[in-house]
């Protein structure tokens, strides 16, 4: 069966909102690491370079380039601050859902803005990120040996046709609406 290919994602670090270590704001040095989260294979990484002047509000506007490995269900961003006495200290993680920026009928190439809560170790709430996500291929090519049954990246869509009595033409179009039928 064939799966889909690695996509190559542009992944742009826009700014942070309200970062904190031990409930105080940071002074600067905040930089992000972005690496799909895959079982299958290795996963790329890559990062901004940290934010000198951007205390607790950083601003990076900088492009990130990535694969995401077929069978990735999250991108993971980590926020950290680079200190010369600690090394890298966690500020906050956002794990983001590869179906919030691919599937459905997205356009190939479609930017989306996404802005998430970040964590700190503990599971705390501690900021937010803002980013911009483009998929930059999503051609099919090969095999998997990760899964041997991945989800099309289209879903598929027939109509039932009752060729006995109508000649073949479409009798019915199924839809499904999940709120309509809730009490």
């Amino acid at each position: 069966m064939a799966n889909a290919q690695n996509r190559s994602l542009e992944v742009t670090i826009i700014s942070g909102e309200d970062l904190r270590i031990n409930d105080r704001p940071i002074k600067n040095n905040a930089f992000v690491t972005v690496k799909a989260n895959s079982r299958c294979s290795p996963s790329s990484q890559d990062s901004t370079k940290p934010d000198a002047r951007g205390e607790s509000y950083p601003y990076w506007d900088e492009k990130l380039h990535m694969e995401l490995p077929t069978g990735s269900r999250y991108v993971v961003v980590e926020v950290r601050r680079r200190s010369s006495s600690a090394g890298d200290k966690l500020v906050g993680t956002a794990w983001i859902p590869v179906s919030d920026f691919i599937g459905d009928y997205t356009p190939e190439n479609y930017l989306h803005f996404l802005s998430y809560r970040l964590r700190d170790a503990k599971g705390l709430r501690n900021g937010i990120i803002n980013i911009s996500v483009r998929v930059a291929s999503s051609s099919y090519k090969g095999t998997s040996s990760c899964s041997s049954r991945q989800p099309p990246l289209v879903p598929a869509f027939r109509m039932p046709v009752d060729r006995e009595n109508h000649g073949g033409t479409v009798t019915g179009v199924p839809v499904w609406c999940p709120n309509q039928w809730k009490a």
